[in-house]
């Protein structure tokens, strides 16, 4: 009869928050992005047209910071 030795398996990983995902991230971040174009080719409200592109730059900053988390 063979004995087997048994070695330890690595604890396994916490799962990351939702925040700290990569996936769902660039999904907001390019949702936020898409949100600042419509507001910028929007003709109606002078308000929505005013903050189009600090969206886009705060969509654009989010992806580019998002992009660099692990998977």
């Amino acid at each position: 009869m063979t004995n087997l030795i048994e070695t330890p398996r690595p604890a396994p990983r916490p799962k990351r928050p939702f925040f700290l995902r990569r996936g769902p991230m660039e999904s907001i971040a390019t949702a936020l992005i898409a949100i600042g174009f419509l507001m910028l080719f929007q003709p109606f409200f002078l308000m929505l047209y005013t903050y189009s592109l600090v969206t886009l730059l705060a969509g654009t900053a989010m992806f580019i910071i998002v992009s660099k988390f692990p998977e």
